[in-house]
Parts: C-alpha cells; sequence; structure tokens
C-alpha cells in the first residue's frame, strides 16, 4: 500500500466513523429530517427487496437513522483499516445518499442564506461521493476481476489454438510415423517370402 492510500483512507472515512457513532448514540437530532425520506423510500426498498430482507428493515425512523450510523461505523472502519476496504467504500457510498437527501435539501429552503450553507454541505457531500467510488475501484495497482477475465478468457483462447496446432502437428507426425512402419513392414514382408 502507498502512503497516499495510508493516508487517504482514514482521512475519508474519520467523518463517517464520527457521525455514524453519533447516530448510533443519539438519533434524535437526525430523525425529523430523516423522517421525510425514510416514509418514501422505506416502502419502496420493502416492495423490491426479498421478504426475509424487506421483513427486517425497522419501522422507526430512529431506529433506521441508528441502523445507518451503524453502516457508516463499520463501513468507514472497514475502508480505514484497508480490511474490506471496497465493499466499505460502497457502502459509504450508499448510505450518503439517503443522509445528503434528508439533510441537505438545499431545493426546499426558502430562506437564501440557509439555502446556500446547505448547497455547500450538498456538494461536500457530492465530493466525499466521488472519493468513495474511486475508493472502491481501486485495485491497488492489481488487475481488477474484469481485466482478469478478459485477459483469462484471451490466455484460454490463445492456448486452446497452441494447443490445436500442436495436435494438429503430432497428428501429422503419427500419420507419417505410420506411414514408413507401413513401408517398412511392406518392405520386410516382401523380403521375407520365398522366391518362386
Amino acid at each position: 500500500m502507498t502512503v497516499v492510500r495510508a493516508l487517504a483512507r482514514p482521512l475519508l472515512s474519520t467523518i463517517f466513523v464520527v457521525q455514524g457513532a453519533k447516530a448510533i448514540r443519539d438519533p434524535e437530532p437526525h430523525v425529523a429530517k430523516a423522517k421525510p425520506v425514510a416514509d418514501r423510500f422505506v416502502p419502496l426498498v420493502r416492495k423490491v427487496a426479498p421478504p426475509q430482507i424487506g421483513d427486517r428493515i425497522p419501522e422507526s425512523t430512529a431506529n433506521l437513522v441508528r441502523l445507518n450510523g451503524a453502516a457508516q461505523v463499520l463501513a468507514g472502519l472497514a475502508l480505514a483499516t484497508g480490511k474490506g476496504r471496497r465493499l466499505g467504500a460502497v457502502v459509504l457510498a450508499g448510505s450518503l445518499v439517503p443522509t445528503t437527501l434528508a439533510g441537505h435539501s438545499f431545493w426546499q429552503e426558502s430562506d437564501k442564506g440557509v439555502r446556500a450553507a446547505q448547497k455547500v454541505q450538498f456538494m461536500k457531500n457530492l465530493g466525499l461521493m466521488g472519493g468513495l467510488l474511486l475508493a472502491a475501484v481501486d485495485t491497488e495497482g492489481k488487475p481488477g476481476v474484469v481485466w482478469r477475465a478478459s485477459h483469462g478468457a484471451k490466455a484460454a483462447k490463445r492456448e486452446t489454438k497452441r494447443g490445436a496446432r500442436l495436435a494438429k502437428r503430432e497428428t501429422k507426425q503419427l500419420a507419417r510415423a505410420a506411414k514408413r512402419e507401413a513401408k517398412h513392414a511392406a518392405h520386410f514382408a516382401k523380403a521375407e517370402l520365398p522366391f518362386g
């Protein structure tokens, strides 16, 4: 791991760990803003998700805030430590969507000052989302799954062609050897025949 990655991951995850822990301990300050988003998206998720997942989504907005906070803490720690870093970045990016929609809906503000402040926070979260998406696809210089799959397929195709060429060459060699053996056998048989 490079020094930049060793510094960037904990820096990127700090806000999620701290704010997630606050949301777990005291969800009430977030409930009023989260309720409209929760009321809108929870029924949609329950409808789309399999029953074993949909049935486990908490009813109360406070518990949803806690659940989002717990996801942020766990995913933030995964990103910061590098253990499950890519999955952690994806989870953080996913948790940032409802957090941003609930907490920084600047388009609903009528006061210009509040609207401007919420717009800045909204854009800050978009910047965090960009960093998380980069972290989610960072393979640390190693080939990713897509690259390995495409190159593996090419290598398999190359090996198949090579194997086919080898098999063709060996078949020709065996045919020539069999032809020589047949000639020798015929010559030997002719030599063995008594002259009559």
